[in-house]
């Protein structure tokens, strides 16, 4: 008589996984059978709908409301993962993304973009590795980050300075917390309407990169995925772009509507 031996899924936490590029890799996961926390901060529909539908698929789910610029949310979010299984993966891709410029940025701004896109995924990580030391397991961290850190223009200025202090923060992760956590990062290009950007401008500009495509949220959480299953490559960043950054710009590309040179064209 053959014993079987069953297996519990590896589990994933994806902050802002209810909606956008989130729900993109939350989904993605899933599939590729990962029991999934998904993080939000306001949209609770749009994440009960989702752990939904991945319970539907036979897998270990769960929702986490905290508001990640507050103490103690990081902490909360990892121990409410935990009640499903072993953590395997940290999504790091909830981020603050609101305008400023150097000539008109604030401190409270600023403040606000730091505690959200640095300072959590940093306390997060913290915490990540701590439960995996717990469980006597290795697992790994993606962070996501943005094309403007390889095309910088000075748009969106304590945004990019925030993507720029993570991309850093990515390297000195992944020295520190080795073995027992890998820790990597995507670079997506524009991906989906942001801000004030209109839809005529995202028509516009998103497939005029040198591949003539635009990056899907299924291409980043494809990435984030194979990182995942990487367990030779530690402290990369990889664009997943489409080739964006090799088209420089005075602005951000959310503000083009012109034709953006490809290799053709030269």
């Amino acid at each position: 008589m053959t014993e079987t031996i069953e297996t519990t899924p590896p589990i994933a936490i994806v902050t802002g996984g209810a909606r956008r590029i989130g729900r993109a890799v939350s989904l993605a996961l899933a599939a590729a059978g990962y029991g999934v926390c998904i993080h939000y901060q306001r949209s609770q529909i749009d994440a009960r709908e989702l752990a939904d539908r991945i319970a539907a698929m036979g897998l270990p789910v769960t929702t986490a409301q905290a508001e990640l610029s507050e103490p103690g949310a990081a902490e909360h979010i990892v121990s409410v993962a935990r009640g499903l299984g072993q953590l395997d993966l940290l999504v790091n891709n909830a981020s603050s993304f609101d305008y400023d410029s150097a000539e008109d940025w604030t401190r409270d701004g600023f403040e606000t973009q730091m505690a959200t896109n640095l300072l959590a995924p940093l306390d997060l990580a913290r915490h990540f590795h701590a439960a995996l030391r717990d469980q006597g397991t290795t697992g790994s961290i993606v962070n996501l980050l943005d094309q403007k850190l390889f095309n910088i223009n000075p748009d969106f200025f304590s945004y990019t300075i925030s993507k720029f202090a993570l991309s850093d923060s990515t390297a000195l992760l992944a020295m520190q917390l080795a073995p027992i956590c890998r820790v990597n990062a995507v670079a997506p290009g524009l991906t989906l309407v942001s801000g004030d950007q209109t839809p005529e401008q995202f028509d516009a500009v998103h497939p005029q990169t040198p591949l003539r495509r635009g990056t899907t949220p299924n291409d980043v959480a494809q990435a984030i995925l194979f990182l995942a299953r990487a367990p030779a490559i530690t402290g990369a960043v990889l664009p997943v772009d489409c080739g964006q950054r090799f088209a420089p710009s005075q602005r951000d590309v959310m503000f083009q509507d012109t034709h953006i040179r490809g290799p053709e064209d030269k």
